[in-house]
């Protein structure tokens, strides 16, 4: 097998666009994955409750961008958090079924879900949470004293991606993208994982935080860490991010 193939968009003349979902009228899968109407959210300060949060130039973020694999034990505020998660996943405005976010998406179809393992933020117990942008809060999956343990086994015993603040972790639910794009679906969401981690670059260089963008990991124990099945939804990437 020609694994180059994924690179090129070759796919594209080899899709039958008029038989897509959304050619044949079918709705759209929903903007966030659902979560059970019984669960507490913990909700997250909007921009207007950043205040000096952020204030950095972009020409500055771009100079100083770099990756960090040592952090200090320092904490994140839930502000910085806010701001972090907004950066990478957040919503502009909703339209009918559409969100246009602050990352650029194929044909705005985000793919993506956002989970998080806190270790130190303000105001957060630690634990396993996935951000709901939507709602710009957290959904809380699970408390364990073990998650540093088994997030760092589940990165392959890179044990640095859990010794961060906090570590993002991106899913793709692929139905997403395949409603609009079939076959052609897979290299954009790739490419839209990239989009986001950028973003999150920027945005830590921002609160005079670093992360380290982190492709390797044991796609099963990830997975499993987050609860999720592995086919309609699976890891793709994660960051560690914390105070440098």
């Amino acid at each position: 097998m020609d694994l180059k193939f994924f690179l090129k968009d070759t796919i594209r003349k080899m899709v039958d666009f008029t038989a897509t979902e959304q050619s044949r009228g079918i709705e759209p899968p929903p903007l966030q994955k659902p979560y059970p109407a019984s669960a507490t959210l913990f909700a997250l300060p909007g921009p207007n409750g950043w205040p000096g949060v952020g204030n950095v130039s972009v020409k500055r973020a771009i100079a100083d961008r770099k990756s960090h694999r040592a952090f200090k034990p320092e904490a994140l505020s839930l502000e910085e958090l806010s701001f972090l998660l907004w950066s990478t996943q957040g919503i502009r405005r909703t339209l009918s079924t559409v969100a246009y976010r602050t990352v650029p998406s194929a044909g705005c179809r985000h793919a993506l879900e956002t989970y998080l393992a806190i270790f130190r933020v303000e105001g957060v117990a630690p634990g396993l949470y996935r951000y709901l942008p939507v709602e710009h809060a957290l959904l809380p999956l699970a408390a364990s004293d073990q998650l540093e343990m088994q997030l760092g086994q589940a990165a392959f015993n890179q044990r640095f991606v859990a010794r961060g603040a906090a570590t993002f972790i991106w899913t793709t639910i692929p139905a997403r993208m395949e409603w609009r794009y079939g076959d052609a679906s897979y290299k954009v969401i790739a490419l839209d994982a990239g989009h986001v981690c950028q973003n999150l670059y920027l945005a830590c260089e921002a609160i005079r935080s670093g992360t380290c963008a982190i492709a390797a990991y044991d796609q099963e124990a990830m997975d499993a860490l987050l609860g999720l099945d592995g086919e309609t939804e699976f890891t793709i990437y994660l960051a560690p991010v914390g105070k440098v």
